[in-house]
């Protein structure tokens, strides 16, 4: 691992701070024993920042678990030691346990709705992790969780700690289990996928902060991420994990310039953050690559076209000029036929209340929505439902999407039989081309979407909203729920179906890095409103306003300078 003197790392004491070695874990099931992390050497040093890196399943957030003594049901640390300041922590007692954690080892964990109590006011929770790890006296409570909620870069401190969190935004959610991981200032901080739910701004702003208070605590951090680009720019030094193994580590630059293991190499080329780093350096370069030129034709005519599109809602409780919200403020793009249009902004700016209305499942308040000039914003009954073999959706939450009482089968083939397309022998047919056009085998039609992956979940949702043969497909979020290399696979799909079957796309996404890799033209909204539009290219290259320039330089990972050969995605020998 990282000793003090190593390139890309600030100078260390001589002594780790954690130092794992040879870790194994398993769980007990019914089936037996699994081996969930087998033989992981980790080695931290006080003031560093690490990251551990991989997909769902690899082990990373169990490794992170063992530190803090959280494993989850029948997880046991069962070989090898993990040593804390130079003690043995894996044989304490749960007393001992609940010193070491929030004192000494702090943890921001992924989810902030989950992972804030709905009932207790902002302000209590931070009090309690004070009192629980006696930073403060009890008079002073008050006054220190307003100093941390300010630390935490959330204005009006005191006011807030009076909220709830569901009044609070993602972001400062977020913020606030920072407030809470570093209440203690304890010596290392576990940021467990901190931002994974966030925009890019925001996750920049959040990771900037993070980053200055831990630097001015001396705070050592350990990032637990499956995005590369995010830990490459975040972190000095790199841990790979693949299978419950680490499979490579090093200074983040060097692995990311010259990776060694074959899944380490297929993370960097998967990355999207990185992907599109080399696709703006060959943009630069006038080096475009076949796979980066985009089959867009110029004349192409609109099969959307959006025109002055007006949504308000009604803000329940408010009064006066508070009363009514624009969430959609005179919006107008079209959509060219066989093109890819991502609709690009931050939670909140509009994007999927567009989307909705594209989609006729929202009435706009004023404006319209022409499909090849026929305004299709109030259609209704017989006129809708044929309108809707037309325009398919696929929604962000591959979970959510399918019912988990239906078969796969059954959930390709309903659209089908909804609309009376054949009979069942004819639809049988359809749904095994379906499933070979998502290359997924025959034999998932008798599956559960409980026995998929998300990956394989976000095909099946896919293969359904091909079966009745759309022109447009509305894209809602549709990777960013999904691991890089799943990400990578599914936006392949995408790509490779819309040359095939000549679909229209509208890219629903706050993914600046996975619009580089798709997008032909971008729009992109802010407060309802849209600021910006054209084709990507021009909008990457030259972007006019300073709010698409900061989503662009938000993307984690995009300014990594690589090696000219890394850049252009070829062999350096």
């Amino acid at each position: 691992m990282t000793k003090p003197g190593d390139k890309n790392t600030q100078s260390f004491n001589d002594k780790p701070l954690l130092d794992m070695r040879d870790v194994k874990i398993s769980f007990t099931s019914s089936t037996g024993v699994v081996e969930a992390v087998r033989g992981v050497n980790l080695t931290i040093y006080p003031g560093q920042s690490v990251a551990i890196v991989g997909e769902s399943g690899s082990g990373k957030s169990t490794t992170a678990m063992a530190i803090l003594g959280l494993l989850p049901g029948t997880g046991k640390v069962t070989g090898g030691s993990i040593e804390f300041e130079g003690k043995e922590i894996t044989n304490l007692s749960p007393k001992q346990w609940q010193e070491l954690r929030g004192s000494e080892i702090g943890l921001v964990p992924q989810d902030p709705m989950s992972n804030l109590n709905p009932v207790w006011r902002i302000g209590t929770q931070i009090g309690e992790s004070l009192k629980a790890n006696h930073v403060v006296e009890n008079n002073k409570v008050e006054e220190r969780v307003s100093e941390l909620l300010e630390e935490a870069g959330l204005p009006d401190a005191k006011r807030r700690a009076k909220q709830y969190p569901h009044e609070f935004s993602g972001g400062m959610r977020q913020r606030a289990l920072i407030a809470m991981g570093l209440a203690a200032r304890p010596k290392l901080l576990i940021a467990d996928e901190p931002t994974s739910a966030l925009d890019v701004t925001v996750q920049k702003r959040i990771l900037d902060h993070l980053e200055s208070l831990t630097r001015d605590l001396g705070t050592a951090v350990l990032f637990i991420t499956h995005d590369l680009g995010l830990a490459a720019e975040r972190a000095q030094h790199l841990v790979v994990m693949h299978r419950g193994r680490v499979v490579e580590s090093g200074p983040s630059l060097q692995i990311l310039r010259n990776p060694q293991h074959p899944y380490t190499q297929r993370l960097v080329k998967a990355a999207p953050s990185l992907t599109s780093a080399r696709i703006q350096s060959a943009k630069a370069a006038g080096l475009e690559t076949e796979e980066m030129k985009q089959q867009t034709n110029e004349d192409a005519g609109e099969v959307i076209r959006v025109e002055n599109l007006v949504k308000e809602f009604d803000v329940r409780g408010a009064r006066g000029g508070e009363k009514i919200l624009r969430a959609v403020d005179n919006v107008t793009f079209g959509v060219r036929k066989g093109s890819t249009t991502a609709l690009v902004g931050e939670s909140g700016s509009g994007k999927s209340t567009v989307a909705n209305m594209v989609l006729n499942l929202l009435d706009p308040t004023s404006g319209k929505v022409l499909y090849k000039g026929q305004n299709i914003s109030h259609l209704k009954g017989k006129e809708q439902f044929h309108m809707r073999r037309k325009m398919q959706v696929v929604f962000q939450n591959p979970y959510g999407s399918l019912d988990p009482m239906y078969s796969i089968y059954r959930c390709i083939e309903e659209p089908l039989a909804l609309h009376k397309v054949g009979n069942r022998k004819q639809r049988e047919k359809r749904v095994a081309e379906l499933l070979d056009m998502v290359s997924m085998p025959r034999s998932a039609m008798r599956r559960y979407p409980n026995e998929l992956s998300g990956g394989q979940r976000q095909r099946i949702a896919i293969a359904r909203a091909l079966a009745l043969n759309p022109e447009v497909l509305v894209l809602d979020e549709a990777v960013s729920a999904l691991d890089v290399l799943v990400q990578d696979q599914i936006l392949r799909l995408i790509t490779d179906l819309q040359h095939e079957l000549d679909l229209t796309y509208l890219f629903i996404t706050h993914d600046l890095a996975v619009v580089r890799q798709c997008a032909d033209d971008i729009v992109v909204m802010k407060k309802g409103a849209v600021v910006e539009q054209g084709p990507a290219d021009a909008i990457f290259a030259h972007p006019r306003e300073d709010y698409t320039r900061d989503l662009i330089d938000s993307v984690p990972g995009l300014n990594i300078e690589l090696g000219v050969g890394e850049e252009l995605g070829l062999d350096v020998k």
